[in-house]
């Protein structure tokens, strides 16, 4: 129900904002025929960008959640308003004057945008959802009409008005029903809009096999690039000028976000043939605005464009593993690229055109393909189980699946791995700087964008993810050699630097190649090829130097960036394999220098597969033999020890350096392991654990002779405090089916005192080192959010309190001691008002971590109300 209100939130805005925008267009065109339109046209774009803001907020939340046309609507009307908008912020500013040039600017847009909607509106009609499609036809529609307005006279502006009028009332209708929906709380529901009757939706699961979603916006943005060149060679439009670089660098920019969120989707492949496309899309834009500083056409660098080549060629061959039709796809922009390296003025040439209007068609087939497939029931064909059986005889090759292909090594990241993308921006930027350049004319080759754009923000994305993964290093080495990339990249090209030398760039060189220094020496301990890479860069660093200094020798720079090129490849095909792949058929090494406990030794504790019965069992025997284990639960991960094994409890303490006013909390699977000891233990006390467990409610009870039972021995003393002790029953299948096997079990929170939680299995070993002697390993833990810890020392009374008030609220646990005193008929029903009213909420003056129990004791109060802070479990 939660769920159903947070999507028919999200619908609401999505909807509202798309009859926003169409009420705003509607007024424009049903004034264009006037001397003075109602709404000038800085102020209609400076809306409608704010609105492109707004629905791509809106049907990305939402796509976090539900697989929905409504995502690729939103985002494509999103990318459409925002191009637009631009354009006519430009036409407001006088910047489009000639003749014409009004046109030549909107013309791409719309036929790009006209048919990605048409797109939508008839997979949206299969696929019965009929509101989206009337949408987005209606848009279509009106984009069209626009594009025939703007070449006949008899086309008039309020033909496109009338069908942005569909789209604001059939828009603006559902999407205020959806919110009176929600406001309501269901109550009140207007005819077609109850939510309760419509289909739900499969949720996008981010494993290595889910559906990427975002895909079809980044085909409709290879549409949009493609048709401003494409349209020239067509003679759609008339000339390729500044008014078309705000499609250009809006599917540049709106890429860029298709890239990141392809690797929320674990899309690794796909978002680094998103972060390729967009490098092409602002070296267009940024090719179109040549006339500001030069009368002539650009030039483009041959190396740089033949590398690209490759790159795209590799990416395609390993994508075709994985669905064939993507990796066919992608060899479209391999004779793109070729193309632009045949001819010396690249993006205004006709062979690189032709290519574009080719690119045109395969990328709008490809999204017809992926929305389709990710929309309906039944599926076109792609080709990825052939491959698959086809692979499933091989014995070299086996490609990686299952739901950890994208697990991290240290922490949980809800990214897939981007280093492919990382290393593969260090090749093209290198080799991008294999053009010198013309100091008089540093803007007359195209080298920017391929550096700054390749080799800066697409590496600073790599390192964000990188640091995300827990890899610390690697992202720290990717944010320095981007910011590195952007300043020299600017300096040089960018006709910053000129002719002369400064001694002020000499010294910031330096300071860049001591932090470099700093991490060649950390990579002698990740692995051999992290080593060469870092070192490699050194050498760039000191060509930068070297120039700064007017000291460069005659083609050192370019032996440097062809090495640091070449090194950079190998990495990137090893990602590439290790990502695709199992095994390690292009490895990275291993440590040059090998410490102990650094990089080594995780051998030495085993980890082991939560899901196999196996798995289970053999944990369960090595806490038998008195070791201590690394589990999963309901909550973040624990440390844990037979209770009948009192070595294995003092030894859990120890390696946990557990401070005395923390002790561990006691946990059973249930309350069968309790029946000797339950005549120790009050009727009411009993029947309230057995109506709260099994749950994330850890109950701090009285301590008394029913801790003997439990075999602890002198071991008990670690084990609460002596007037109280925290026991729980988990709500988690395999932490409760291996107490089965063990019995009852200590538990401590499975990091050093006052870190925090562990949340992978992967921290486990690398937080507590050999002291723990296995991990049972199940990949994220489910909740973050701490469970309740409740008091029940005084529960005889009528009073229970509240240590931390965590995942189960306060009302929830007073609702289940209330039923539980209504069936002792020694209690009077005004108990529970009683026990709400006298419930004690207990501060504690140190913070506890997510999903840990806190121990408190609850002896008598004294009358002035104090009392002692315990553990964190």
């Amino acid at each position: 129900m939660a769920d159903r209100k947070v999507e028919s939130l999200h619908s609401s805005i999505g909807l509202l904002g798309i009859s926003a925008g169409s009420l705003l267009l509607a007024v424009h065109f049903y004034s264009a025929p006037r001397a003075s339109s109602l709404i000038p046209s800085t102020a209609l774009g400076v809306l409608l960008l704010i609105l492109s803001s707004l629905l791509a907020y809106a049907g990305i939340r939402r796509s976090l959640r539900n697989a929905s046309l409504f995502l690729s609507l939103c985002l494509t009307i999103s990318v459409f308003w925002c191009g637009y908008g631009v354009v006519f912020i430009l036409g407001g500013q006088g910047v489009l004057n000639d003749s014409g040039d009004f046109r030549n600017a909107l013309v791409p847009g719309l036929v790009t945008f006209t048919l990605a909607l048409l797109i939508i509106a008839v997979v949206g009609f299969l696929c019965r959802e009929v509101i989206l499609a009337l949408i987005a036809s209606a848009v279509s529609l009106a984009s069209a009409h626009e594009v025939a307005m703007h070449y006949s006279t008899a086309f008039g502006s309020s033909a496109v008005a009338c069908n942005y009028m569909v789209v604001c009332l059939v828009g603006g209708y559902f999407g205020l029903g959806r919110i009176l929906y929600f406001l309501t709380k269901e109550k009140i529901a207007l005819p077609g809009t109850d939510l309760a009757t419509k289909k739900t939706h499969k949720p996008i699961q981010p494993t290595g096999g889910s559906v990427n979603h975002f895909a079809v916006t980044g085909m409709i943005l290879n549409m949009l690039s493609a048709s401003v060149f494409g349209c020239r060679l067509l003679g759609v439009t008339g000339k390729l000028f500044i008014g078309q670089v705000p499609w250009l660098w809006a599917a540049g920019i709106y890429q860029i976000g298709i890239c990141i969120l392809s690797y929320r989707t674990m899309d690794a492949l796909m978002a680094t043939f998103f972060g390729f496309t967009s490098i092409l899309k602002f070296a267009g834009g940024y090719c179109l605005l040549y006339p500001i500083w030069q009368p002539e056409e650009p030039s483009f660098p041959t190396p740089f464009l033949v590398v690209f080549s490759i790159l795209f060629a590799v990416l395609a061959l390993f994508l075709t593993f994985k669905s064939p039709v993507d990796g066919l796809y992608l060899l479209f922009y391999v004779a793109y690229c070729i193309a632009l390296a045949c001819r010396p003025k690249g993006f205004f040439e006709g062979g690189p055109q032709g290519v574009d209007v080719a690119i045109f068609v395969a990328s709008t087939l490809m999204a017809l393909i992926h929305l389709y497939n990710g929309s309906a029931s039944t599926k076109i064909p792609t080709g990825k189980g052939a491959v698959k059986a086809l692979l499933a005889r091989s014995s070299f090759l086996k490609l990686r699946e299952g739901a950890d292909l994208h697990a991290p090594y240290l922490g949980y990241s809800k990214y897939a791995d981007a280093e492919v993308l990382g290393y593969a921006c260090s090749v093209l930027a290198s080799f991008a700087m294999t053009m010198t350049g013309d100091p008089q004319a540093p803007l007359a080759t195209v080298v920017i964008p391929w550096v700054v754009v390749a080799g800066g923000i697409l590496k600073l994305l790599g390192g964000s993810v990188a640091f995300a993964r827990g890899k610390t290093l690697e992202s720290s080495a990717f944010i320095l050699y981007a910011v590195m990339w952007i300043i020299w990249g600017l300096t040089r090209y960018g006709g910053l630097y000129g002719t002369t030398r400064s001694f002020h760039a000499a010294v910031g060189i330096i300071a860049f190649m001591l932090f470099n220094g700093f991490i060649v020496f950390c990579t002698l301990f990740l692995n051999i090829a992290w080593f060469f890479y870092a070192l490699t860069f050194l050498l760039i660093s000191v060509s930068f130097l070297l120039d700064a200094i007017h000291a460069l020798p005659a083609g050192y720079d370019i032996a440097a960036t062809i090495i640091f090129g070449l090194v950079s490849f190998y990495c990137f095909l090893s990602a590439l394999f290790n990502s695709v792949f199992e095994g390690s058929c292009l490895p990275m090494g291993r440590p040059i220098v090998q410490l102990s406990g650094v990089g080594g030794g995780t051998t030495k504790c085993l980890h082991l597969p939560a899901r196999k019965a196996s798995s289970v069992k053999r944990i369960a025997d090595i806490l038998k033999n008195g070791g201590t284990c690394g589990i999963p639960t309901d909550t973040v991960y624990v440390l844990v020890a037979a209770c009948n094994r009192p070595d294995a409890v003092e030894k859990a303490h120890q390696s946990k350096r557990q401070a005395q006013d923390r002790p561990m909390s006691l946990w059973i699977s249930s309350l069968k392991q309790l029946e000797p000891a339950k005549h120790l233990i009050s009727p009411l006390l009993w029947d309230f654990m057995e109506a709260a467990w099994p749950s994330p409610i850890s109950l701090v009870v009285p301590r008394g002779e029913w801790v003997d039972f439990l075999g602890m021995k002198d071991s008990a003393k670690y084990v609460g405090t002596p007037q109280s002790v925290a026991i729980r029953i988990p709500d988690c299948s395999v932490t409760t089916h291996l107490i089965d096997l063990v019995g009852p079990i200590v538990v401590t929170s499975a990091n050093p005192t006052g870190e925090a939680d562990t949340t992978h299995h992967n921290q486990v070993y690398a937080k507590l080192g050999n002291k723990v002697d296995a991990v049972l390993c199940d990949g994220p833990s489910p909740e973050n959010i701490a469970s309740t810890v409740v008091d029940c020392t005084k529960i005889d009374s009528g009073n229970i309190g509240f240590f931390r008030v965590g995942i189960i609220p306060k009302s929830q646990v007073l609702q289940i001691l209330e039923q539980v005193q209504k069936k002792h008929t020694s209690v009077p029903k005004s108990g529970a008002c009683t026990t709400k009213g006298r419930e004690e909420h207990l501060n504690h003056s140190q913070a506890v971590p997510n999903g840990v129990s806190t121990v408190a004791s609850a002896p008598s109060p004294s009358p002035e109300g104090g009392r002692r802070n315990h553990t964190r479990l």
